[in-house]
Order: C-alpha cells, then structure tokens, then sequence
C-alpha cells in the first residue's frame, strides 16, 4: 500500500500544490516554517481524519481562507482509492472515500495503517495519561472497530453520569435507580476494554523491548506498565464505593477513563529519570513497535511518517533506523529534514528508490 499523490487546497500554509510521490521514499527538505511537517500532517489527516498536531479542525484552514481541501490517490490491494478530507468554517468536517462521505469518521480507522515519529512524541512522556490512553487506544482501534465502539459508547455514558451526578448537586436531589442503569452499562464495556488493553500490552511489550534494545544496543532496561483501577476490582464494586466522593466532585472518579500506561527505566518513570537521549530511543521504539504490531496484524506495511528525525537523533539511532529500510521491513516512508545533502546521503545508503521535494 502507498499514497500516489496528494493535492492540497488552503492547507496550513499551501494555498494550492500538489505532489506526486515514489512508492518507497519521500523527502521534504528546506528551512523550518516552509510546510515540510504541514505535508506529513496532510497525509496524517488522510488516515485518521485529523491533524497530529492540531486537532482544532478550522485552525488547519490557511490564514484569511474559509476552508481546506487534501485529496489523496492510494494504491492498496492493487486497486486505487480516493481519500478526501475538506473543512469549511460553519459546516461539519467530511471524509469521503471513494467520493462516498464516511457517516462516521470511526469507520475509516484502520484502512490507511499509518505511523508517525515527531519531536511532539514527547507529549506521550511529559503529558498527563489522557495522552497515553490515547496512544493505546489508538492502536487497538486500528485494529479492532468493536473495541473503537466501545470506547465510544464508553465515553458518551461517562458524560451522562457526569451530567446526572452534577444535577444531582445543582437540584439537591439523588435518584440511585437512574445512577445504576449508566454503573452497569459502565461496567460491562470497561470491563471489556479492560481486557482487551491487558490483551494489547502483552502482544506488544516484547516488540517494543525488541525494538528498544536494537537502538540501544541493549543499553537499558525498559518497561510499559499498565495501570487500571480494574485490576483491584471490577468496576461496579469500584462505583459503588466511590459514589459519595463522585457525588461530592460531580463526576466520575474512577474507570478505565482514568487508566495509565507508565514508561519506566530501570524501574523508574523516564519522565523523571530518563536523560534526553534515553526518552528519544523510548520513543522510537516505541513507534517502531507500534508499526511492527500494525503490520503483523493488519498484513500491510503502515505508512511511516518521520518528522524532523535526522535533526533530532544522533548518527548511531538514524543508523539503526536506515539499517531497517535497507531490510524491507518499511513499505513507504516519508522523511522531512531541514539539510538537504544530509537527507540524500542517508537516503542514497538505502539503495532504494526515492523522490527529494524543496520546498
């Protein structure tokens, strides 16, 4: 699978291009703020029907315009498919497929694999754990369209019990017949999400060690710890013996909303022990293994995205990572550098083929 090429309308800061792509490297060279990480960004919205780094939808539209436009021809399975994503000021986001409009956003999840690894990964070590549910969740749902729905269907019951127990508050009122309809359905799909996350870490651990210990040269010793309230009890139980203080803060204190995956070093958060050079090779392999599990899964070699990379890392980590091109473990790559002769060299070792964008 590959994107053949993307035209955009209004883009960040493209009023009007297009570009036709080799099926195996792209680079995007030229100085900081010229649309090199806009362009990856483009083809990011195309798998998963919004921007990485900005996910405020009309803040994507370029300054003084009404909407945008990315349209992308990809070859999968031998056979052509349109991806178009357009946003207009005042209307709802469309994604078409085909020229057909997606219902729901949810059922595009998972039809264009992609990865991207960026200096905004660091968010994953020094946000809160909204940010690393999201990673997970992000993978499995790529995967799993039942685990997706669940999630959905999760997060719609948590913000009625969150608005029941604040009317609650607001009229002096308690009714625990209602509260327990919202408990059960609770119950039931964080239990399942539960399972399916313990299921996920499992598979993907040893992936992400694989990968760890490849660009380090097993330097360190790793782990990604699960957190989940569920793993001390099941979450009816954990409802019910909360409820004063989820009465007393008008929301819901505990469930799988609330779970974390932990990144440690020797046993220790890296956030707090982990030198700079530590966190980047954490987070590498970290988006290798996700690409390894995406790969093994869907039987497609995700697209990969690397942003500003070469800049970023030392020559021993970009040499572990052209080292996997030149063994086909990468289907289409899509690189942005600020140093175009760096760029090429790097690309060159690979003897593959390829296609240098100056923008």
């Amino acid at each position: 699978m590959f994107l053949k090429h993307i035209s955009l309308f209004n883009y960040k800061n493209f009023s009007e291009t297009q570009f036709e792509f080799d099926s195996k490297i792209n680079c995007f060279v030229g100085k900081n703020g010229v649309g090199k990480t806009n362009v990856l960004d483009a083809i990011y919205h195309l798998a998963y029907g919004k921007s990485y780094f900005n996910p405020t939808a009309i803040q994507n539209i370029k300054h003084g315009e009404d909407f945008f436009v990315i349209d992308g021809e990809f070859e999968k399975n031998e056979r052509n498919e349109q991806i178009v994503c357009s946003v207009k000021k005042g209307l709802k986001k469309v994604l078409k497929r085909n020229g057909k409009v997606y219902d729901k956003f949810s059922e595009h999840l998972g039809f264009i694999p992609l990865v991207i690894i960026s200096p905004a990964d660091t968010d994953l070590i020094i946000e809160g754990s909204e940010t690393r549910r999201k990673f997970m969740d992000s993978v499995i749902s790529q995967l799993n369209s039942v685990y997706l729905n669940q999630l959905i269907h999760y997060q719609k019951i948590i913000v009625q019990r969150n608005a029941l127990l604040k009317y609650f508050a607001l009229n002096q009122v308690f009714e625990k017949d209602t509260l327990q309809i919202y408990n059960e359905q609770l119950n039931e799909l964080g239990q399942s999400i539960f399972e399916k996350r313990k299921e996920f870490i499992i598979e993907f651990l040893p992936i992400f060690n694989k990968h760890h210990q490849t660009i380090t040269n097993s330097a360190e010793e790793v782990q990604l710890v699960y957190e989940s309230h569920l793993f001390e009890k099941n979450l009816q139980t954990l409802l019910d013996e909360n409820l004063a203080k989820d009465r007393a803060l008008q929301y819901t204190s505990v469930g799988i909303h609330k779970d974390d995956l932990s990144f440690e070093i020797s046993g220790h958060p890296i956030k707090k022990f982990g030198s700079q050079g530590q966190q980047k090779s954490f987070l590498i392999a970290l988006k290798l293994a996700q690409f390894e599990f995406l790969k093994k899964q869907s039987g497609q070699k995700p697209i990969l995205l690397l942003d500003d990379i070469f800049d970023k890392l030392d020559e021993t980590r970009v040499g572990k990572i052209v080292e996997m091109v030149n063994e086909d473990e990468f289907g289409q790559l899509f690189i942005s550098d600020t140093h175009p002769e760096r760029t090429e060299k790097i690309v060159k070792s690979t003897h593959q083929s390829y296609k240098l964008f100056h923008l």
